[in-house]
């Protein structure tokens, strides 16, 4: 079955940063698009940032520029790494990918960012 297991988030101080990692299983992982969501107390679940099989990337405009994507086909891991981090970044972040036209999500992982 999928699997998606995220891990890296913290508490840290606005204008730290953080490094995310999703360790996926079940899928063949370098077939597939893997990108990260995150939702906030009270907000929708939001796209933050996508990477393709073939390593092209796009993010939501309020990330660009502080948030980077990256995958490691070898170790079936992607990362989110996350730059001058902002107490508006605070949410849940959660790891996703599309597998056999179903779409998948990991149990997510905590950012909180302080001012």
């Amino acid at each position: 079955q999928v699997q998606l297991v995220e891990s890296g988030g913290a508490l840290v101080q606005a204008g730290g940063s953080l490094r995310l990692s999703c360790a996926a299983s079940g899928i063949i992982f370098n077939f597939v698009a893997m990108g990260w969501d995150r939702q906030a107390p009270g907000k929708q679940r939001e796209l933050v940032a996508t990477i393709t099989r073939g390593g092209s990337t796009n993010y939501a405009d309020s990330v660009k520029g502080r948030f980077t994507i990256s995958r490691d086909n070898a170790k079936n891991t992607v990362y989110l790494q996350m730059n001058s981090l902002k107490p508006e970044d605070t949410a849940v972040y959660y790891c996703r990918t599309t597998w056999r036209a179903r779409d998948y999500w990991g149990q997510g992982t905590q950012v909180t960012v302080s001012s």
